[in-house]
Order: structure tokens, then C-alpha cells, then sequence
């Protein structure tokens, strides 16, 4: 197989949230829910000539926090490694409002769909 820039399924936001969920309850206390990275820098890495997509891998910070260590990855499955992204901003401290991916949902208000 190769890639080819289509990978990855979208999901409804009820799948999302079980899984989520499912995250959730396993998390340590102080867990991060996410990581944020910005438009540009995620650019950054598509850009690059023959890059099909981004490489998500899971790390540890130097204070031992979750974190995203992120790659280009080519059409034939490789890291292109001449730009590594990371120092995303977690949630929590950069958390979205409380929605039914971050919190449980008896707790969220209605929601609203951002378009």
C-alpha cells in the first residue's frame, strides 16, 4: 500500500465522543484531552513537496506530559523528517468550551455546531 493523501475516516461526532469518552476514563488525573497546533505550522509540514498527510506520534515531554512529536509522511508511508513539529498547546490549560469530545456529556451545555 501507499498513501495517497485520502486516508482517515470522518467520524460522527456521536463516534467521537464514545471514544473520547473511552479515553477519558482511563486518563491519570492531569491528563491532557488534546493538543492544539496552529493552521500555519500544520501547513508547514503539508507543503513540503510529496507529503500526503501527517504523522502523529505520541511523546513525552522533558516534565514527563503528553505530547505530539508530528511528521510529513510521503506516498510511500515515509517520515519526511526535515521538518518535526511539536509544543502544541494542551488542554487542558487551552481547552475548548465544554462540548461531548472533552467532557462528560451530562455536563455540557447545547451545543452548537461550528461552521
Amino acid at each position: 500500500m501507499s498513501f495517497n493523501g485520502t486516508e482517515g475516516t470522518i467520524i460522527t461526532l456521536a463516534d467521537g465522543a464514545t471514544m473520547t469518552a473511552a479515553y477519558r476514563a482511563t486518563m491519570p488525573s492531569g491528563g491532557r484531552l488534546g493538543i492544539f497546533f496552529g493552521k500555519d505550522k500544520l501547513n508547514s509540514l503539508l507543503s513540503q513537496t510529496g507529503a500526503k498527510g501527517i504523522r502523529f506520534y505520541f511523546a513525552l515531554d522533558s516534565n514527563g506530559a503528553q505530547q505530539l512529536v508530528c511528521v510529513a509522511a510521503n506516498s510511500s508511508e515515509n517520515d519526511m523528517t526535515s521538518l518535526v513539529l511539536d509544543a502544541g498547546y494542551p488542554c487542558p490549560t487551552y481547552c475548548s468550551t465544554k462540548n461531548v469530545l472533552n467532557s462528560d456529556p451530562s455536563t455540557c451545555e447545547e451545543e452548537e455546531e461550528n461552521v
